[in-house]
């Protein structure tokens, strides 16, 4: 390929034009190169157009991360499919309204996940196909199955003839990207190719990552966090380490030590996991040379810590949203000097704060994070109405930017502080309170491995401030103990009123501590 690629697989194409026998992808413990990785997509993308997929048609994707669902991800892009990524742990009920919302015409998943997929079929009336990589068991009588059952693994194994054309431009969609909804069910992001390239060229950029970079996954592919990196490998032609999950640390850091891994991305809660670990063994991962971390806010205090884990590595703080992918990121120089920042704008994307109203927002003080850039969703799926709320008239003709609806505050330098979640934050006493600043001082605290704060109501103060904290293993950590550390380090107002301990805090499937869950807890 002479030009530079300007769809998701065609990153893929160059990638094994150039190292056909360099390692794309190592998952279940076996190395495969990029001429397998085009190879199989090729395959599958001809098996979907022979079973009707055409350009524009979404495709689901419901299995754990594996080889098989790399080569499912490339080869629905190949097929001029729209990529619909589904996490394996969604149950049956919430995967039927995802299929049948994003209209997906067929599905690529496990066999293993038959008794969860199986009753969501017959509510997704666009199905035509299942492309399963193992054996289904079968139902009686035949006539039952509501649509076509297709061997991913014959697939895979029979040479086939190349795909077909499928006219696809940048502008066309590439995925869609679920992400939770306010309404409880979740809403698709839609994003095209260039959205997406755009991002993973500007994601490497700053990362200063390059070809011979091998990077760590242990978050779901259905994530965008997790999948990024897949597409970040091959576009840079670079080495992804594929695992299914982090639920067992140490083969994974076994895997990483073994694969010399230089990427790893993290969330909080893998990070504390991490620390948790160094505490009772004494290891260390020397080749990792860059440490990414977004989902939620970094605690400060982490990131001199994680240097014992990772001495060689430069660690990012990031932020970002389904949305728009990624916001911003702080250059490892600056983590000393500005430690509770995000940092600014990613290559070639612009931000600014403004007050409810529209106004501009002067540095330092609170305001509504805004977005400009390539990486802008188009949308949300069939959502005209929360379209209409997140992306808002720009500054010049035409143009939509991203109202993220966060709040942050930023320096004379442009660099980002984030507040809250415009609905995160709590008012008490008449005063707003950010739960991330005393979510800041509860981790710096001896004896807390995680800690989590929500608002709760209460006649007299409006909104008590409740915190929920895990201790790590053997501490002592007392009521009156955490109280008082936050008297010493926060305003009166901002001292939590209960203090909650947990054995574990509430989490998504992609890591993110459950805060809605928290408001059921019996106290």
């Amino acid at each position: 390929m002479n030009r530079s690629p300007r769809l998701l697989h065609e990153t893929l194409v160059a990638a094994a034009t150039q190292r056909p026998g360099h390692i794309a992808v190592v998952a279940e413990g076996e190395p495969r190169s990029y001429a397998e990785l085009l190879t199989g997509a090729e395959r599958v993308a001809r098996a979907l157009q022979d079973h009707g997929v055409r350009r524009g048609d979404a495709v689901a994707v419901y299995m754990e991360n594996s080889w098989r669902a790399a080569v499912s991800i490339y080869g629905i892009s190949m097929a001029g499919g729209v990529l619909t990524v589904i996490n394996p742990q969604t149950k049956t009920d919430k995967l039927a309204y995802m299929l049948a919302d994003s209209e997906a015409c067929v599905l690529i998943t496990d066999g293993r996940a038959a008794p969860t997929f199986l009753p969501a079929l017959e509510h997704a009336p666009g199905l035509r196909a299942v492309i399963c990589s193992e054996a289904l068991p079968e139902r009686e009588p035949e006539d039952a199955w509501p649509v076509q059952r297709i061997a991913l693994d014959a697939v895979l194994d029979a040479a086939r003839p190349a795909p077909q054309p499928t006219g696809t431009i940048p502008i066309d969609l590439a995925a869609l990207i679920y992400t939770s909804g306010s309404t409880g069910h979740p809403k698709g992001v839609m994003l095209t190719h260039q959205n997406m390239l755009f991002a993973a060229g500007s994601i490497t950029e700053y990362l200063r990552l390059g070809p011979d970079d091998r990077i760590l996954n242990v978050l779901p592919l259905a994530f965008d966090y997790g999948l990024y990196q897949l597409l970040m490998a091959v576009f840079l032609g670079a080495t992804l380490v594929l695992e299914r999950s982090f639920a067992f640390p140490v083969p994974v850091l076994k895997r990483a030590l073994e694969e010399k891994v230089t990427v790893f991305p993290l969330v909080p809660t893998i990070a504390a996991t991490l620390l948790s670990l160094k505490k009772r063994t004494d290891w260390v991962l020397p080749s990792v040379t860059r440490v990414t971390n977004t989902a939620a806010a970094l605690p400060a205090d982490f990131i001199p810590r994680l240097a014992e884990i990772f001495p060689k590595a430069l660690v990012f703080p990031m932020y970002g949203l389904t949305e728009c992918k990624r916001v911003s990121y702080l250059e490892p120089e600056m983590t000393r000097a500005k430690p509770t920042s995000v940092g600014k704008a990613i290559p070639g994307t612009e931000v600014f704060l403004q007050s409810p109203d529209g106004s501009p927002v002067p540095p330092g003080q609170p305001g509504i994070l805004h977005v400009r850039g390539p990486h802008v969703m188009l949308g949300y799926w069939k959502q005209p109405e929360m379209t209409a709320e997140m992306l808002k008239p720009g500054r010049y003709p035409g143009e939509r930017v991203l109202c993220t609806h966060d709040v942050f505050t930023m320096d004379d330098e442009g660099y980002l502080y984030f507040v809250g979640r415009s609905d995160d934050i709590i008012k008490t006493r008449g005063e707003k309170v950010s739960p991330v600043e005393v979510e800041n001082v509860l981790h710096r605290l001896p004896g807390v491995r995680e800690a989590a704060v929500i608002g709760v109501p209460d006649e007299n103060l409006g909104q008590a401030i409740r915190a929920f904290v895990v201790r790590e293993s053997g501490a002592t950590l007392s009521e009156q103990d955490v109280k008082r550390a936050c008297l010493a380090a926060l305003e009166s107002f901002m001292v939590p009123r209960d203090v909650v301990f947990l054995d574990e805090l509430p989490k998504t499937s992609t890591a993110k501590v459950r805060k809605k869950d928290l408001y059921d807890v019996q106290v």
